[in-house]
């Protein structure tokens, strides 16, 4: 059986369930933002099409025939069906902001300012994911990401949080044991991390080395290098920024002010086409406001090159 709906355009049938509904094409249209000649128009191809008449039309309003009340009548309740529908799926998108972020930056820096966020903002719930990989955010049911790179992705804009910079990190103990007085100290010492990411710190650092003992560990998640170091098993290349709170506490030793940046820098994401996204803009402004009060940050950046 053919489908009577086949080929009608949805438009037109908008356009024919106003009209009835306010017996008028003007204001049909303005109720559209159309012109009065649009909606007429649109209203006799649909009348073509069908090959019937819909409307009677009358010196000063249009009156639906028989078979355009009993289609008006199914129109409007189809209508009103959609807009609900498009309303809750709208109001639960906005209810709901879903953020992609890397496994340390999240645990060591966002987390423990969301509640903050979600107190200024109870109407708003958060779901967080962590992921080492770079999700596309136009492809992808997640509003934001906050990622380290260079900033330059297809398809988002973004805007900078933090430099990415790195330091030696390692136990109290160990650092002890160590004798850790120069940064050439470390060239013999049992390291946890990418041996390429430790010659790029020691070049920063001014050691010319040709050693090159293998790291006892190496994880995809800076987090579980810097527990290891934190567990005394070597030193590793850690943000001084994500781990001010343990540095702080005494849990970890920071040896040496030098640092090297493995990256532009920590950055927040957004799908370019809903820059204007409210829940996105207001999480946005804050986290980036969160950043700029960070003096964990202010520190590190004052101490990096530019």
């Amino acid at each position: 059986m053919r489908d009577p709906l086949a080929g009608l355009p949805l438009s037109s049938i908008r356009v024919f369930e106003a009209a009835a509904r306010l017996n008028s094409f003007t204001r049909a249209a303005e109720e559209l933002g159309m012109t009065q000649a649009a909606v007429s128009w649109q209203i006799k191809a649909l009348e073509t099409r069908l090959g019937f008449s819909l409307f009677r039309r009358l010196p000063r309003e249009v009156q639906p025939t028989e078979q355009g009340e009993r289609l008006s009548r199914a129109a409007t309740e189809a209508m009103t069906l959609l807009r609900r529908a498009f309303a809750e799926v709208t109001e639960a998108d906005q209810g709901v902001l879903s953020i992609t972020t890397l496994t340390t930056l999240a645990t060591q820096w966002l987390a423990p300012r969301l509640g903050a966020f979600q107190v200024a903002n109870p109407g708003l719930a958060v779901r967080l994911d962590t992921s080492p990989t770079i999700i596309d955010l136009a492809r992808s049911s997640f509003d934001v990401a906050l990622r380290s790179g260079d900033g330059d992705w297809p398809g988002v804009e973004c805007a900078p949080l933090m430099p990415s910079v790195f330091t030696p990190l390692c136990s109290p103990a160990l650092c002890e044991r160590l004798g850790l007085k120069e940064p050439a100290d470390l060239v013999d010492a049992p390291r946890v991390g990418d041996e390429k990411e430790w010659a790029a710190w020691f070049a920063c650092a001014g050691v010319t080395t040709t050693t090159n003992p293998a790291s006892r560990l190496r994880a995809d998640i800076q987090g579980l290098e810097v527990a290891a170091a934190m567990g005394g098993q070597g030193v590793a290349l850690g943000s001084p920024i994500l781990f001010a709170r343990e540095i702080e506490a005494g849990l970890l030793v920071r040896p040496f002010v030098q640092t090297v940046k493995l990256s532009k820098g920590y950055f927040i994401a957004w799908p370019e086409d809903r820059r204007r996204s409210p829940k996105i803009a207001r999480f946005r402004d804050w986290l980036m406001a969160e950043a700029a009060a960070d003096p964990d940050i202010a520190a590190e950046i004052a101490l990096t090159p530019a």
